[in-house]
């Protein structure tokens, strides 16, 4: 009488089940979609509208100024604080101390008093900034609606 051992007579699985697999990437795709427009932080600012042929800026060195509806002064990189115009200018100058293109982008509210702009603008000035651009949206063609 002799013991044979049974691993001949079963055969190895040879399938994968990517059920699983399939439902975990759509838990992680959905969890991605959902977190995807936190990611842009932000401020909100309502752009006025001009007609305007340039272009905005898209380089990760140009400085953005940003001056929400509250009037609060903000730099780009650093959303976390916003900036008064005293401390403005010595943290414009020091961001363009050795820098030869010394250009500055202005985004601010519709809403904001045209002498907050002003005065952010001669504060750019004071600091040194030879360019300063500002930043609209572009204006809808009239007569498309229906």
């Amino acid at each position: 009488m002799a013991f044979g051992d049974n691993r001949g007579s079963q055969s190895a699985l040879a399938e994968i089940n990517i059920t699983p697999l399939v439902d975990v990437m759509l838990v992680l795709l959905i969890v991605f979609m959902v977190t995807a427009p936190f990611l842009q932080s932000g401020i909100d600012v309502d752009l006025p509208e001009a007609q305007s042929t340039s272009t905005p800026p898209s380089g990760k060195d140009d400085k953005i100024i940003t001056i929400d509806k509250s009037g609060q002064i903000f730099l780009t990189g650093d959303q976390a604080s916003s900036y008064s115009l005293d401390t403005l200018g010595p943290k414009l100058s020091t961001l363009f101390e050795n820098q030869p293109n010394k250009t500055v982008y202005l985004k601010a509210d519709r809403n904001v008093p045209y002498g907050s702009v002003v005065q952010v603008m001669a504060v750019c000035k004071q600091a040194g900034i030879e360019r300063i651009g500002m930043i609209t949206q572009p204006e809808e063609p009239k007569g498309s609606g229906g």
